[in-house]
């Protein structure tokens, strides 16, 4: 129950954070933000201390495989959406996702073969995702965005977890990685700020899924010599010391980093960003 508890905080918390640092730093940091493994740590956490280190290894190698179907949500939503409203495109990237799922589980590869492969998806993704057309501009959210954001966070891991964990090790890894961070702020910045901020929101999330695989490497290497605790904690440091990284990597080579909400006189403050 405690850990449940967990995931409906973390996973909502989130969400709210990465959509607030997004308003101030523009969507493709935001996206950075949300590339960190807020929902599969914890989800990763439940398999080792329910089914034991060995599984918990082994969802975790299955779990960078699962990023290769992340990586394609995303080109795919940030694509259809510039031609269809966001429904369309989310149920567009969800089947990507479930095709890309059933693909990969035909095949159970080595832990250093699954950080290559996943390593080659945040390449090809960065290629293959669209660049945005137009400039952004500010936009002055209803107060209920962040909660509404918040609950279907929460719903979809409460999904998730409903039909998670009896799978095995390898699929239960496969669909750890279910965007829940990802399809929030894609729709409801596709709603509010239209397909462009899609694209930056998606390149940066696609860039900071290098912490995300990283995380995922390092517990399961860790899990088969050292506890729980110790290589949570391992791998929890290597991720935050690899987003910082790439945060300051994307914040200096980004134009989208201005505020995007400015308010001056009670009105917003229209500053293009490119």
């Amino acid at each position: 129950m405690g850990l449940l508890a967990a995931k409906l905080t973390l996973a909502p918390v989130f969400i709210v954070g990465a959509s607030l640092v997004a308003r101030r730093f523009g969507p493709r940091i935001g996206g950075v933000v949300a590339g960190l493994p807020v929902v599969a740590g914890p989800i990763l956490l439940v398999y080792a201390l329910a089914h034991g280190r060995a599984f918990a290894s082994g969802a975790a190698a299955g779990t960078l495989l699962g990023l290769l179907s992340l990586t394609a949500f995303l080109v795919v939503y940030s694509r259809v959406g510039a031609y269809a409203s966001w429904p369309i495109s989310l149920l567009a990237g969800w089947l990507t996702f479930a095709l890309a799922t059933a693909v990969l589980s035909m095949f159970s590869i080595a832990v250093g073969a699954a950080l290559a492969l996943a390593a080659v998806g945040v390449v090809v993704g960065l290629v293959a995702l669209p660049h945005p057309s137009r400039s952004g501009l500010p936009y002055a959210p209803p107060s209920w965005d962040l909660p509404l954001r918040a609950a279907c966070a929460a719903a979809l891991v409460v999904t998730l977890s409903a039909v998670s964990g009896w799978l095995g090790p390898h699929l239960s890894g496969l669909l750890t990685p279910f965007p829940i961070v990802a399809a929030v702020l894609a729709t409801f910045t596709h709603a509010q700020r239209g397909v462009d901020d899609v694209r930056r929101m998606s390149r940066g999330m696609v860039a900071g899924l290098c912490a995300f695989a990283l995380f995922c490497f390092t517990l399961a290497v860790a899990l088969r010599t050292l506890d729980i605790a110790t290589s949570y904690a391992l791998a929890t440091l290597v991720a935050l010391t690899t987003q910082a990284l790439m945060l300051g990597l994307v914040y200096l080579r980004s134009s989208d980093h201005q505020p995007l909400l400015a308010q001056t006189g009670g009105s917003v403050e229209r500053k293009p960003i490119s």
